[in-house]
């Protein structure tokens, strides 16, 4: 069984949009944040939840961070998933009108034709050189 480590090592450097940190080193996503599960009647598809936590319970870049991520697991999970991304429950005061627009196909199509976000997105994902 795969398991959620292979998520976490996926997410963790992704960069905060406002500050030089990974989204691990300000303790936005975490390990137990994570859940993977084989989707019924199939061999090779899974389910990702991640849950993670905005810095602040006001966070106006908290619909950039689960895009950030949504985008980040799409193009690196190596086998047939789904991914549901959700603010952990009570840390952030509009946390179930974010929930919504991250796990809604359309608006994450239409946020990613923006060019303007599409490269904030693209610098906040992109892999450092060490």
């Amino acid at each position: 069984m795969i398991s959620g480590l292979l998520s976490s090592d996926i997410i963790k450097d992704i960069r905060d949009p406002e500050k030089p940190n990974t989204l691990e080193e300000l303790n936005v996503v975490f390990e137990d944040g994570i859940q993977m599960s084989r989707i019924p009647d199939s061999e090779d598809a899974y389910t990702v939840h991640i849950a993670f936590t905005p810095t602040v319970p006001h966070c106006s870049l908290a619909t950039l961070i689960g895009l950030c991520i949504r985008i980040k697991l799409e193009r690196s999970l190596p086998y047939k998933h789904k991914v549901d991304i959700y603010i952990t429950k009570g840390t952030h005061s509009t946390e179930d009108s974010i929930n919504k627009q991250i796990n809604d196909k359309e608006r994450i199509a239409a946020a990613m034709e923006n060019p303007n976000l599409k490269e904030l997105v693209e610098r906040c994902i992109k892999e450092d050189d060490y």
